[in-house]
């Protein structure tokens, strides 16, 4: 599966009500969500890197609610019941929306998204509308709107994914639940129980478990996918994450984009590398850098500089050993300096700004995909037990025939990344304690994810994450327990 196409829907105004059904029944039978947004823009910068943390929730409050969500991409991954524990069923969303208030839109955000493929007349013309803040307009419980939608989401109670995610999670509560709580703390205590599964932050994973040399989202994304290539094509024990998606008929074939995921490619010939893209993913000076920002090369050089690091320790402790004296031992030899983890507050890491795709073109090449042969009545009617023989079925994507995302920047894909990301790095965790105990990867319980990096949310130029978690000290907001109540019927 180390080459493969993943099917993200387009969901926009016109057929937001036709596709309602499959996006439930989605979120519903998931066994994890993962979640990632495009954003008008976040104001002042240095505000959203305050030293305090209450400072830093102060701003991205100030954003949230002066700001809008211009896109929405949620990535459903479900286990395959009868196969392999990492084996998902994928189903990968992009919502194109459009807030009803007015709010701020800055220009470097336009020219971020309309240089990575944003269709900003698209958004016009046909974004899904919403109100944001308490609710205003109809009921957030009934009838089929984006509000409704994020009610549904909290009603399947499954683990949310977020890459670097804090910001998100705020926009994603003034925009489809309430205004945002004063106090970062009735915050966190909110966020606690409208997601009694957990909340999960790929970056915090890449930084504090992986300890990737980096951990923007498509570096973390190449690397994991590389890694778990490897695992597969070398037979080494597993676990190893499998994806299978669905095979979209008909009309319904016009709504999805294909994005195609080569296998990382070899880095003979190729320029030299960007050093700022290569520790953060962002470059200020964009498509007119001269150097590469080819993220495949990216990880093939820091894999090499890995091999060189060891084979140098190797010689140093050889030369230790005839007492001869070393000189300059450090590990981070021959890597950036501002690749350290945790040793530079990258300022685009937090903004809407962030690359999270590279901008060299893609290889449109035909890849093999392995499909779930379900249409989308398939799919509701289906939503406890999907066809495995259908799965089965493999597909030649030609790019002829099928129509292949233009842009490098989607939210929809970046959900797919997140997702895969942290299945990746479940696969890993439970590979890593078989090993400890010595015994075979157990059959995961349900919820059983990451538990050393549950409910914690990265913060940039921290050295500990934000704890999701309701203290003893702190409230919940009054409009965060009325919609509790309304949802469950009673505080839960």
């Amino acid at each position: 599966m180390s080459s493969f196409v993943v099917p993200v829907i387009d969901v926009h105004n016109d057929n937001f009500k036709e596709l309602w059904p499959a996006m439930v029944v989605a979120l519903k039978t998931a066994s994890f969500i993962a979640i990632d947004t495009e954003l008008s823009g976040l104001g002042n910068r240095k505000s959203l890197l305050a030293e305090s943390i209450e400072d830093r929730y102060k701003a991205i409050c100030h954003a949230a609610r002066s700001r809008s969500i211009l896109s929405l991409g949620f990535a459903c991954y479900k286990k395959i019941e009868n196969k392999a524990a990492d084996s998902y069923l994928v189903q990968v969303y992009n919502l194109t929306l459009l807030c009803s208030e007015e709010y701020i839109i800055e220009p470097q955000s336009v020219h971020f998204l309309v240089q990575h493929g944003f269709d900003f007349n698209k958004q016009y013309a046909n974004g899904i509308p919403y109100l944001k803040g308490n609710n205003k307009a109809a009921s957030d419980y009934h009838g089929v709107h984006i509000r409704a939608l994020f009610t549904e989401l909290l009603r399947a109670r499954k683990p949310l994914v977020l890459h670097n995610g804090l910001i998100d999670i705020a926009f994603l509560y003034q925009s489809f639940y309430a205004h945002l709580p004063e106090q970062l703390a009735t915050f966190t205590a909110d966020l606690s129980e409208m997601f009694p599964a957990g909340i999960y932050d790929t970056k915090y994973v890449t930084e504090f478990e992986l300890r990737l040399t980096a951990s923007y989202l498509e570096y973390a994304y190449k690397k994991c996918k590389l890694d778990n290539s490897r695992g597969l094509t070398s037979g080494a024990v597993g676990p190893h994450v499998q994806v299978e998606f669905c095979q979209y008929g008909g009309h319904m074939s016009s709504y999805v984009d294909f994005r195609a995921c080569s296998d990382v490619a070899s880095s003979e010939g190729q320029t030299e590398i960007c050093t700022r893209f290569s520790a953060f993913g962002w470059c200020p000076n964009g498509t007119q850098c001269s150097l590469s920002h080819d993220t495949d090369l990216i990880v093939l050089q820091d894999e090499m500089n890995k091999d060189d690091k060891r084979k140098k320790r190797k010689r140093q402790r050889n030369k230790k050993k005839g007492g001869d004296v070393v000189e300059d031992a450090s590990i981070f030899e021959g890597a950036p300096q501002n690749k350290m983890p945790n040793m530079e507050i990258d300022v685009q890491e937090n903004s809407v700004n962030e690359p999270s795709v590279n901008e060299t073109e893609k290889d449109k090449n035909c890849s093999s995909v392995t499909t779930s042969n379900v249409t989308t009545p398939d799919i509701i009617n289906n939503a406890e037990n999907v066809d495995q023989d259908a799965m089965k079925k493999s597909v030649i994507c030609s790019p002829q025939k099928k129509k292949t995302d233009t842009g490098t920047h989607r939210a929809g894909f970046d959900a797919f990344m997140t997702g895969f990301i942290f299945a990746h790095s479940y696969a890993i965790d439970r590979k890593s304690e078989a090993i400890a105990t010595e015994s075979e990867p157990a059959e995961p319980e349900a919820e059983q994810f990451l538990s050393s990096c549950l409910n914690k949310v990265y913060l940039s130029g921290k050295s500990v994450p934000l704890i999701i978690v309701k203290s003893t000290f702190s409230k919940s907001s009054k409009a965060h327990l009325q919609k509790m109540e309304t949802l469950w019927g009673s505080r839960k």
